[in-house]
């Protein structure tokens, strides 16, 4: 998953490096002004979709293939109908909300450009996405790694030939992706259907939109749906607190996060891969692994990152060149890649305790979590600082609000509420309310003296819910 997402952060990073080196920085501020707009669109959809691969992982974990199919469809043709929604949204409000986050003159058509031509092709987004949503969610994280590959590589050919050759700018790199894209799509549908695994292969005449799952999905997804589209419009907020200083510091902007992005993938990844771990051992009754697997886990990002963390410190300067050759550019990215990087392990810990909580389900406290952190913390601290010092003090809010993520997140984890939100498996169905019947009367009566808790606190005389009841004694 680390690999496989780090070829698709590609995608937009290299349309910067070549549309910052081979048209000039306005239209490398264009692809960076254009990332937020995109992302708010979309994180509402892909929110909701967060909420499937949970029940994707649970149901693998608990060995409940129909639901597990029904899940599958019901998201196919939810993210199929969305697609559209999002494809028609974003071609008419894009233009207005680069007006509104004050986007400078100079960068606005040029941003406006890119950003039709990628609502176009959502689509292919939106699809490519969900079939890697399902793979994931199944356990098979290096075929959605192949398929994006070979796409990631023909973008790179493309950006080249479109914006180098054919001397098409932002809209040469826009189409490459979007292309890239499409064939990323093809390729992943063409491998389910051919997989020998029959649960993946899409049957049409089995394709029906299952309601209750749905209900399922958006009761686990829209906490992190909300959250996402939150997030996103707080990206956008950090852009109208940007945009006001200029197109250097947009582009130096720009660059230096498109690095940024590349640094945070190990430990959003890695948290990606332990919510699906805690998912399925969730699922499976086999909660004493999760423990396990989230210190396994920080160790390893915590690695990474400090890794990562130095490298960018170290050749900041070189590494925002990548992208442009104009001196103030480099110099305001520079400023960026020396403070952030100094923090990429608090990043790295806020990213993996959260992991555990989605995995779990327990997607409203993280929600609420990250929320705190953005709106509530690094917004408001990037706008005050940056009134008083100039630029470094757009980015030291970015820090700020990781510090509060972290200690929230931590606190929270500690307290183990996380663990009663599994909804299959045998937590799940341990809280299932289970009819009285003689024979069961009886059992409780001969076994009284063995359970943990007064039986006439059990339930109602007409129902008894077990919870935490040991199940073989019943």
């Amino acid at each position: 998953m680390l690999i496989g997402n780090v070829f698709q952060q590609l995608y937009n990073t290299v349309d910067s490096i070549v549309v910052g080196q081979g048209v000039g920085k306005e239209a490398l501020a264009a692809v960076g002004a254009s990332f937020p707009i995109i992302f708010l669109m979309v994180s509402l959809v892909m929110g909701i979709t967060m909420g499937s691969s949970i029940m994707l992982s649970q149901f693998f974990g608990a060995g409940e293939t129909g639901r597990l199919k029904r899940t599958m469809y019901t998201t196919y043709i939810f993210l199929f109908v969305a697609s559209i929604a999002i494809t028609v949204a974003g071609l008419f409000l894009s233009g207005p909300i680069l007006r509104a986050i004050k986007t400078p003159d100079d960068v606005l058509p040029l941003a406006k450009q890119y950003l039709a031509i990628m609502f176009s092709g959502m689509i292919f987004l939106f699809g490519y996405n969900t079939v890697s949503a399902i793979l994931r969610g199944l356990g098979d994280s290096m075929r959605p790694l192949y398929f994006l590959v070979v796409a990631t590589l023909l973008n790179i050919v493309l950006d080249i030939v479109f914006v180098i050759g054919f001397h098409w700018g932002v809209a040469g790199a826009a189409w490459a992706t979007v292309i890239a894209q499409a064939v990323s799509l093809v390729i992943s549908l063409v491998y389910t259907q051919r997989s020998k695994h029959d649960v993946l292969h899409l049957r049409l005449s089995e394709v029906k939109f299952d309601i209750g799952i749905f209900k399922t999905m958006l009761h686990i997804g829209l906490p992190t749906a909300a959250q996402q589209t939150l997030v996103s419009l707080g990206f956008v907020a950090l852009n109208r607190i940007v945009n006001p200083f200029g197109t250097n510091v947009i582009a130096g902007y720009a660059a230096a996060s498109r690095l940024d992005s590349f640094a945070a993938m190990p430990a959003m990844n890695l948290s990606m891969a332990l919510s699906t771990f805690v998912g399925q051992n969730l699922g499976a009754g086999k909660p004493e692994r999760v423990r396990r697997g989230l210190f396994a886990t920080l160790g390893i990002s915590s690695t990474i990152a400090s890794v990562v963390g130095a490298v960018m410190i170290i050749f900041r300067a070189q590494l925002i060149g990548l992208f442009t050759s104009d001196p103030q550019v480099i110099r305001i990215g520079a400023q960026y890649l020396f403070i952030v990087p100094l923090f990429y392990l608090v990043f790295t810990a806020m990213f993996v305790v959260g992991g555990v909580l989605r995995g779990a389900g327990d997607t409203l406290v993280q929600m609420l979590i990250s929320l705190v952190g953005l709106w509530i913390v690094r917004i408001p601290a990037s706008a005050i600082l940056s009134g008083r010092i100039g630029t470094m003090g757009l980015w030291l809010g970015i820090p700020i609000g990781w510090s509060v993520g972290l200690i929230l997140s931590s606190i929270y984890y500690a307290t183990g509420r996380w663990k009663t939100r599994v909804i299959a498996g045998p937590r799940a169905s341990a809280r299932v309310p289970v009819p009285r019947t003689p024979q069961l009367e009886d059992v409780l009566a001969d076994r009284e003296e063995e359970l943990p808790v007064d039986p006439a606190v059990l339930g109602p005389a007409d129902g008894l819910t077990l919870g935490s009841i040991d199940e073989e004694k019943i």
